[in-house]
């Protein structure tokens, strides 16, 4: 069974940086991302990277997050540096089942940026 262990979420001031891993057990992911959402908004792609190494970023988060994955050990990361106010957020875990083809979420980790 598809298992996800979110961790690095926390309490930043502006301009600083956090790094958030997901662990993903239970088969290979094609597709391995994250998502936040906000209070009130709705859930967002932040970014994604496929199993080759291909990524997708939102436009908000480019030149400042960084999205990578060990597929060794089903393992995706979020760098994110220069964090700003309106980033805060509960960051989801998203991963793409390889086969059967089945999507899963992580329970969310909460970031916030101070002022």
């Amino acid at each position: 069974q598809v298992q996800l262990v979110e961790s690095g979420g926390g309490l930043v001031q502006a301009g600083g940086s956090l790094q958030l891993s997901c662990g993903a057990s239970g088969g290979i992911f094609s597709i391995m991302g994250w998502y936040r959402q906000a209070p009130g908004k709705q859930r967002d792609m932040i970014a994604t990277i496929t199993i080759g190494g291909n990524t997708n970023y939102a436009d908000s988060v480019k030149g400042r997050f960084t999205i990578s994955r060990e597929n060794a050990k089903n393992t995706v990361y979020l760098q994110m540096n220069n964090l700003k106010p309106e980033d805060t957020a509960v960051y989801y875990c998203y991963v793409r089942l390889l086969w059967p083809s089945r999507d899963y979420w992580g329970e969310g980790t909460l970031v916030t940026v101070s002022s």
